[in-house]
């Protein structure tokens, strides 16, 4: 190892930021439950970078298991949210006998990562294989990172993704005629966003006075302008609504500010912001692929057929995603009532600790 990289590596297991230490999350928790066990997440929370993405998810386990009394003991890492050196760190902690947990997300298949699909599965497959225990973010998660990173010999679970059901909570709905959709997050193709502005129109020609906004930031070429420059072409300027960026602390109102989620990408392994709009009270549209179908039940969405090809990306069509919502909104109140129940039976972030409480007990001695 570079003599830079193990003090870097080494400066990545000294105890996380002490604002986590009082928070609600670690009171909540019986003592017994946190005694002894103390978690390091490689400095992804306190490394100058925005949390985001998934990182967010490390906050709740920062606040119930970071910077206890005890030495640090364990290492938890997402796949998706890996930190500096992440081989160096690894190998650090195996050398003193720190226990290592990682989060698998999706991995790099040809349909989304072409021919670039090892330069992600590779560092993936070599840090999960030092890993002592695997949490997968959806059974979709766990067969394709078996197809495209081989099995993992060691323990593993299946804990879908959480969201605090305390934060993200619905606002008092009336029944209206008009119907505002929100499509939110990372949008990488412009084959996911330009459809949205066609199934807008078909919703508008069918009777339904529908609006859209699409939040979060796009990744292909010249985006802003070519979508700009769409939403004109289509006279839709007055009925759609472009937030290029949004924080964690203003997602709950951006979700209260709409009635659906549109969610067309395709394969998504566990997406936080469809459990995040479900414990707000949106029905969410989307893709039957990836991890959506194990998440989103009938009672509170509608997801488009499609077929799962690790080869080509399926992008839902306009007149699908249209005739989706139409489903959807006679039903509104009783969906967006059912979503809101989902999320806080399935998703709730308490539960989500303590079933990490229990695992990182299991891997001490």
């Amino acid at each position: 190892m570079i003599p830079w990289q193990a003090r870097e590596a080494g400066r990545q297991l000294v105890d996380l930021p002490s604002r986590w230490n009082t928070s609600r999350d670690r009171s909540r928790m019986r003592r017994s439950e946190t005694s002894g066990v103390s978690v390091g997440f490689g400095g992804v929370l306190d490394d100058g970078r925005p949390i985001h993405g998934g990182a967010v998810k490390l906050l709740p386990l920062c606040a119930a298991f970071g910077g206890g009394e005890a030495q640090l003991n364990i290492l938890y890492v997402v796949s998706s949210s890996q930190p500096r050196f992440a081989g160096d760190l690894f190998g650090l902690c195996r050398g003193r006998g720190i226990r290592i947990v990682w989060n698998q997300n999706g991995v790099g298949y040809p349909a989304w990562a072409g021919e670039e699909g090892e330069r992600f599965n590779g560092p993936m497959r070599r840090l999960r294989a030092m890993a002592d225990f695997v949490v997968y973010q959806s059974e979709f998660c766990r067969v394709s990172a078996d197809k495209f990173l081989g099995p993992f010999a060691g323990a593993s679970e299946i804990l879908y993704n959480p969201v605090d059901c305390g934060v993200f909570v619905p606002c008092e709905r009336v029944t209206r005629e008009s119907l505002r959709l929100l499509a939110a997050g990372t949008h990488g193709t412009r084959d996911r966003v330009i459809p949205l502005l066609d199934a807008l129109l078909e919703l508008r020609r069918g009777g339904i006075d529908a609006s859209l906004t699409v939040a979060g930031g796009f990744r292909w070429k010249n985006a802003e302008l070519d979508f700009a420059l769409e939403v004109a072409r289509k006279g839709l300027n007055s009925v759609v609504r472009r937030v290029m960026n949004f924080s964690q602390s203003d997602a709950p109102e951006l979700y209260r500010r709409h009635d659906v989620l549109l969610h067309p990408k395709y394969m998504d392994p566990c997406p936080t912001v469809v459990l995040e709009a479900l414990a707000c009270g949106l029905p969410v549209v989307g893709s039957h692929s990836g991890g959506m179908p194990e998440i989103i039940p009938e009672s509170c969405g509608v997801l488009v057929a499609c077929e799962e090809d690790w080869d080509v990306r399926h992008s839902v069509s306009a007149q699908d995603l249209a005739g989706a919502v139409s489903e959807i909104f006679p039903r509104l109140e009783e969906m967006a009532a059912a979503a809101r129940r989902h999320a806080v039976e399935t998703f709730p972030v308490d539960r989500w600790v303590k079933d990490h409480a229990r695992i990182f007990r299991g891997l001490l001695p």
